[in-house]
């Protein structure tokens, strides 16, 4: 195990990683925002340098108090040779596996070493597989090979107007945590309610607030880089709002610098068509959780 210190190998590993979109995707965010603040005071892992195969992000062991807390407990993967990364994932000094956690990655195929992982140490898994999207924006930079003009959208990238009379633009704030935890699929618990917040207090987020005051599409980022926990209320829904809301946070994000990424559900036809009006392109690859728990 090789911990990367200081800002020169962290920059080089970021470099190195822009090099393997979208395969390192989600890695790659996690080290942008390490090279930018690291507000989640995370660290990275390498089984060597600089000619690595595998590498981890993941926090430092004063974050990860709680061992219940798979939301804090994550670990982002990429390995430039997954079939071989078992060794250095079944490191106690790598992954602490005696905590509840999640690993997150944009391959499919570590599935097979972290099942393979969780049955010699005794846990059980929850793998979740989602279509991964890039935004253009992001792709133009990155990665222009990505970026097929002929299947974009008509649409020019742009959510459809808004009853500006009825919905207000507006940050989310802390308060609203409670209430976008209980439609977060991955949440609806204490700890996800927690990690909302820090979420909110951290980076950027938007919102539309109704007639009322009231949340009615949101969405936020994750420590990751990546577009979260975006929704609407059922009675506001089919309006565009949520693509108002997700297309303010993009350029935002954008300006700043920050890559512009996402995941939707394979079930969800809503969130995938507007992922395709707003040219976020679906990557070959899938995003991947695999939630561990200890038997």
């Amino acid at each position: 195990m090789f911990p990367l210190q200081g800002a020169q190998m962290l920059q080089m590993l970021e470099k190195s990683l822009i090099k393997r979109i979208p395969a390192s995707l989600k890695v790659y965010g996690t080290v942008f925002h390490i090279n930018h603040g690291n507000p989640f005071n995370l660290k990275a892992l390498v089984d060597k340098w600089p000619d690595f195969n595998t590498v981890v992000i993941r926090p430092h062991e004063q974050e990860m108090t709680d061992d219940l807390d798979h939301y804090t407990n994550t670990y982002q993967v990429y390995s430039r040779d997954p079939q071989n990364a078992q060794e250095f994932l079944a490191s106690p000094e790598v992954i602490n596996w005696k905590q509840h956690f999640q690993i997150q990655s944009s391959q499919s195929d570590l599935n097979e070493v972290i099942q393979n992982l969780a049955k010699s140490k005794s846990y059980q898994v929850k793998h979740s597989q989602n279509f991964l999207y890039l935004a253009s924006q992001t792709a133009k930079k990155l990665a222009p090979s990505l970026l097929d003009t002929k299947n974009l959208s008509p649409s020019g990238g742009k959510p459809k107007a808004i009853n500006e009379d009825m919905f207000r633009l507006s940050p989310l704030n802390v308060t609203h945590a409670a209430f976008l935890n209980t439609f977060w699929a991955f949440g609806g618990n204490e700890r996800s309610q927690r990690f909302i917040e820090r979420c909110i207090q951290t980076f950027p987020s938007f919102c539309l607030l109704g007639p009322d005051g009231k949340l009615a599409s949101w969405c936020l980022m994750d420590q990751t880089g990546e577009t979260r926990v975006a929704g609407t209320l059922p009675e506001y829904r089919s309006q565009g709002l949520v693509s108002y809301v997700v297309y303010t946070l993009g350029q935002t994000m954008d300006k700043l610098g920050f890559p512009v990424y996402s995941h939707t559900d394979k079930s969800n036809k809503a969130m995938q068509k507007m992922s395709y009006t707003l040219h976020h392109i679906p990557m070959s690859c899938d995003w991947n959780q695999w939630h561990c728990t200890p038997l």
